[in-house]
């Protein structure tokens, strides 16, 4: 198996950035980024995929929260698919469906090298804690365009959106476990064109 893991720095005149990830480790994570609710989020994303993910950010959060969720969506896309490689033997798709109490949410994605975004939250709430919760489809958005993913999620139910955002992040994770994992029967790239 190869050694899926990989690092980037990532600093601009808004933000410094620093990501290390681990496609192939048990879920463990360290996460600075100045946003309570965010980082708990990024937890979850780690932990539920089983990939380990270092980040730190220092961002202008004397502005606001957008540049440091947008550009750690852009950091974390960037080094999950520098990890991935050229994708030989992954599942390539994945989907997981997610309740958290009466939140339930759906993420289906396909790590096509195309990244899209195909978003479907009804957040009734501007604020989760410290977090403005429309800065959720753009974390999304950045990480799927730079890691070239197609994604779609989608919520089925629910009216808390603490509990929907939740419920987004770990069926994301639960899906990109899937989809990055290994399956012993593809031979080569999973694409009819050989690459992705």
């Amino acid at each position: 198996m190869a050694n899926r893991k990989a690092t980037i720095e990532r600093n601009t005149r808004e933000t410094e950035i620093s990501v290390t990830i681990d496609l192939d480790g048990s879920g463990q994570s360290d996460i600075e980024t100045g946003i309570g609710f965010f980082d708990h989020m990024l937890t979850h994303l780690s932990k539920h995929s089983l990939c380990d993910l270092h980040v730190r950010c220092k961002g202008d959060l004397e502005v606001d929260a957008h540049h440091t969720v947008e550009d750690v969506g852009i950091a974390i896309g960037q080094v999950l698919a520098k990890a991935v490689g050229d994708k030989a033997g992954i599942t390539r798709y994945g989907s997981s469906v997610i309740p958290m109490d009466e939140a339930l949410v759906m993420t289906a994605l396909d790590i096509s090298g195309r990244g899209s975004l195909i978003y479907g939250l009804a957040l009734d709430k501007e604020m989760i804690g410290s977090f403005d919760s429309d800065l959720t489809p753009e974390f999304f958005k950045a990480l799927v365009n730079n890691a070239g993913i197609n994604a779609h999620i989608r919520q089925l139910d629910g009216s808390n959106a603490h509990h929907v955002v939740e419920a987004a992040f770990k069926s994301f994770a639960r899906a990109l476990r899937i989809a990055v994992s290994f399956d012993e029967r593809v031979q080569g790239v999973p694409s009819t064109k050989g690459t992705l």
